[in-house]
């Protein structure tokens, strides 16, 4: 292997480092947006913390067609 096949594969692996980094990142983000809202969501709805996932959907869904 030379030096220059070498450096490019090392140049590679820190890409791929970085986009792996980046997507923890984004998936960490994500993870306490979502929890911020669902706190929020529980806030507001105090009867949703008692309910099933379907049951959520379902009730969500009729408050948001009433508007």
């Amino acid at each position: 292997m030379t030096e220059n096949e070498k450096k490019l594969l090392q140049a590679k692996h820190r890409l791929e480092e970085a986009q792996a980094r980046d997507r923890v990142k984004e998936r960490k983000a994500r993870t306490r947006r979502l929890i911020q809202e669902g706190a929020i969501l529980e806030k507001v709805f105090p009867v949703v913390s008692s309910m099933e996932l379907d049951e959520l959907e379902y009730y969500l869904y009729k408050i948001a067609t009433q508007i």
